[in-house]
């Protein structure tokens, strides 16, 4: 990663959220690209070993993403986005689950809704993500199952693939 580019995460305890803001060195048009297109998200969303594989995607106000995160000896953990709002090229937003690979939902974890706003600048592009809990206790669990960890390895990878 280009230690010039700006990464922060934090925990608004009070308000339930996670906050993410992350600078990449490329245009917006390129960046929104890569978080909106099925066959580049499949490329950079998981963190390696693992890898991310899209089952079916619609990318549009009322669609669904449906995709697995694959590990290494070929486990699956599915998670399905259903896209509420889209502003091309500034944001979109959709509720987040973990889900069977036929899209219904799990009832062990807490559905999220992510709000991605895009922002270009000098030829800069900042994605500041907010993912919205109902409970702290939500944010606690996956935290605990590593996701700070595993989304910052995943924007690091999304680094790579826009260097290319």
């Amino acid at each position: 990663m280009n230690s010039n580019l700006v990464m922060n995460f934090s925990v608004d305890k009070e308000n339930n959220r996670v906050n993410v803001e992350r600078e990449f060195a490329a245009p917006v048009g390129k960046v929104w690209a890569a978080w909106t297109q099925s066959e580049l998200l499949d490329q950079w969303w998981a963190p390696r070993p693992w890898k991310a594989r899209t089952k079916s995607m619609d990318f549009r106000e009322g669609g669904t993403w449906l995709y697995a995160m694959v590990g290494p000896e070929g486990e699956e953990h599915w998670s399905k986005a259903d896209y509420l709002t889209i502003n091309a090229q500034k944001s979109f937003s959709a509720i987040d689950a973990f889900c069977d690979s036929e899209g219904n939902l799990s009832p062990d974890f807490a559905r999220s809704t992510w709000t991605n706003t895009f922002t270009e600048a000098d030829g800069k592009t900042t994605v500041s993500v907010s993912i919205q809990y109902d409970k702290y206790e939500d944010i606690q669990q996956i935290m605990e199952m590593g996701f700070k960890e595993g989304f910052t390895m995943a924007l690091g990878n999304l680094d790579e693939l826009l260097e290319k």
